[in-house]
């Protein structure tokens, strides 16, 4: 049993063993659902990086309800199909939105990675001390001293459980579950299983550190090879704001100047004195940062399989795609 699972109460005589009962329902309580974030927020809003939509999404819609009103304000409701400043809070809006979880996936990702990569040495390490004569609680303690990136916090908690004089398997399998990443769940519960069936506990953690190395050479090696992919897709990206702005600057200009010309002259025929320019800019800003966008999700799943990965790619496109059009277009 880890070392802070509910467990069902027994009622008591006791008023003091009543009152630390009570006390720990109340720590259990307030340990699950929205409650936890009420309790604790910070903690909570950086567990999980989608957690941190319950602070951007209604501070993002805040905002969208601030422009949108002054918009309205200014020039009628007909203004938000005219005006685009109504783009702008848009843009601002979804970067308020998507932004913090782009920069707390991104932190969570480099956190996973790092400990990805310890862990083989992790295993390797302790096996060798094992193997080399020291009992498996001092060489747990030994390799808690070292430094192991990210995963160095929970290789002293497991120490710390094995001086409790926690079980090793009920120790290691707590640390699967405070590490949800599948590697390290996966390679807890070989280890585990194996020394539940009375295994060698030195050959389980070799095996445990060949596999996981092996698993993270596979993951980088991919990474790899799908980077080209990313690298068309921001490229693709870039070449349709040179194209766009190349037709702007040359095409249609050209065709508006043609339009005030007739226009003023009122001659019969091809007449182009109804061209909007500013509507065309604006229709293709929209394309440009629609592509921007959702390019960069398409960007995380091939890059590194995760949409929530692509992001921080596409809050930059969308960035640069909204400055272009509103900057030098």
């Amino acid at each position: 049993m880890g070392l802070f699972e509910k467990k069902k109460v027994e009622p008591s005589t006791d008023p003091k063993s009543d009152e630390i009962y009570k006390k720990i329902d109340t720590y259990h309580h307030y340990s699950e659902g929205a409650l936890r974030f009420v309790k604790h927020p910070f903690r909570t809003l950086f567990e999980k990086p989608i957690n941190i939509l319950y602070v951007s999404v209604p501070a993002g819609l805040l905002v969208f309800i601030i422009g949108l009103s002054m918009v309205i304000q200014q020039g009628g409701p007909e203004a938000i199909l005219t005006n685009s400043f109504i783009d702008d809070i848009a843009v601002f809006t979804t970067i308020i939105i998507v932004g913090p979880l782009a920069i707390t996936d991104l932190l969570e990702g480099r956190r996973i990675s790092s400990i990805e990569v310890a862990l083989p040495n992790f295993f390797r390490d302790l096996a060798g001390m094992h193997e080399s004569g020291m009992t498996l609680p001092g060489a747990i303690h030994l390799v808690s001293q070292a430094e192991y990136g990210a995963l160095t916090p929970h290789i002293r908690q497991l120490d710390q459980r094995i001086s409790w004089n926690f079980a090793f398997i009920d120790a290691i399998r707590q640390l699967g579950k405070e590490i949800p990443i599948p590697l390290v769940e996966r390679s807890v519960d070989l280890v585990a299983r194996a020394s539940d069936a009375g295994g060698d506990i030195v050959e389980v953690l070799r095996a445990a550190g060949k596999d996981s190395a092996e698993y993270v050479v596979m993951k980088t090696d991919r990474k790899n090879n799908m980077f080209i992919y990313v690298i068309i897709i921001l490229a693709s990206f870039a070449v349709f704001l040179f194209v766009v702005m190349i037709l702007v600057s040359s095409f249609l200009k050209t065709m508006a100047d043609l339009g005030a010309e007739s226009g003023v002259s009122g001659q019969a025929g091809f007449n182009l004195g109804g061209f909007d320019l500013a509507l065309y800019i604006r229709v293709f800003s929209h394309a440009g940062m629609f592509q921007g966008f959702f390019s960069g999700l398409v960007a995380g799943v091939m890059g590194e399989g995760r949409v929530t990965a692509g992001l921080k790619y596409s809050v930059l496109m969308l960035i640069i795609a909204w400055a272009t059009f509103r900057f030098m277009v």
